[in-house]
């Protein structure tokens, strides 16, 4: 038996900055990021089931169900917890796919943070992270629920105090596939800040940069130019490992005014940039 679906967010991130420090045994490179939540993203619907079935309503084209990261996550939340109960799943998806802006990783922290209150786990905050580790690098912040400082692979986690900001984001309507991105990047590249350095550069946008941007506008040219048109208006920075682009203002109307320029030709949205995840009280 079915019951009434419960709605919830999942917001987009961008990365304030990217730094690519090292590489582990692994493969998996280290990082220094600044993680920003911003007021956009996808909307999960899920309903609790009784007979323990996990069920994506609203496949995504090109993706298996059984591969989707929501799908995932409910089935791992669901081994690990012994849970008998079920959920359908009905994702309305608007952040870009292969983007840079977490909208996967985001969708599945939604349903391990929705899915922990629905099912009655209770579990903690930092045994959900744990757990969204293992679905994927970004998963943990979404979870952790604050504007973050991440080390690591991205998964060891510092709250930070970030100025209030507006964003333009624009999405060069190219897929970036991360692997590609990662593999194609060169270990002579190398730089790291240091946490004080690194909260030196949040103060201007113009010392701030991301370290994959250099690979990503070498194989999308659609990147590159989005960023060529930004810089007309500010310092632009691509987001993760792409494609969007980010500006930021101090205020909507400065936003809108440059998105008015660029929507005749470029696809993007404006979008506040959060303080915390509007689930952050949930994951409690």
């Amino acid at each position: 038996m079915q019951q009434a679906f419960h709605s919830f967010p999942a917001p987009a991130k961008l990365n304030l900055l990217l730094h690519v420090v090292g590489k582990r045994p692994d493969g998996y490179h280290l990082l220094e990021t600044v993680f920003r939540f911003i007021d956009f993203g996808d909307t999960l619907h899920l309903a609790v089931r009784d007979d323990g079935e996990i069920e994506l309503l609203t496949p995504t084209d090109g993706v298996p169900p059984e591969q989707d990261l929501t799908v995932r996550a409910a089935r791992l939340l669901q081994q690990e917890s012994g849970c008998a109960l079920g959920a359908s799943i009905k994702l309305e998806k608007r952040t870009p796919m292969g983007g840079g802006l977490g909208g996967g990783s985001s969708d599945a922290a939604t349903v391990l943070i929705a899915l922990n209150r629905l099912w009655r786990l209770n579990w903690p905050r930092e045994r959900l992270q744990q757990l969204g580790l293992r679905l994927g690098a970004d998963v943990p912040v979404f979870i952790f629920g604050r504007s973050a400082l991440a080390t690591g692979v991205g998964e060891v986690l510092e709250p930070v105090s970030l100025k209030p900001a507006w964003y333009l984001v624009i999405h060069p309507q190219v897929h970036v596939p991360t692997a590609a991105i990662f593999r194609n990047f060169s270990q002579g590249m190398l730089t790291g800040l240091g946490r004080l350095g690194i909260m030196r550069s949040l103060e201007t946008t113009q010392q701030r940069r991301n370290d994959l941007q250099s690979v990503v506008t070498k194989m999308f040219p659609a990147v590159n130019e989005v960023l060529s048109e930004l810089r007309k208006y500010g310092s632009p920075l691509m987001t993760g490992s792409g494609s969007c682009v980010f500006l930021e203002f101090q205020s909507k109307d400065e936003a809108d005014k440059v998105y008015r320029v660029l929507s005749e030709k470029y696809q993007g949205f404006v979008a506040e940039g959060l303080d915390v995840h509007p689930l952050f009280d949930s994951a409690e």
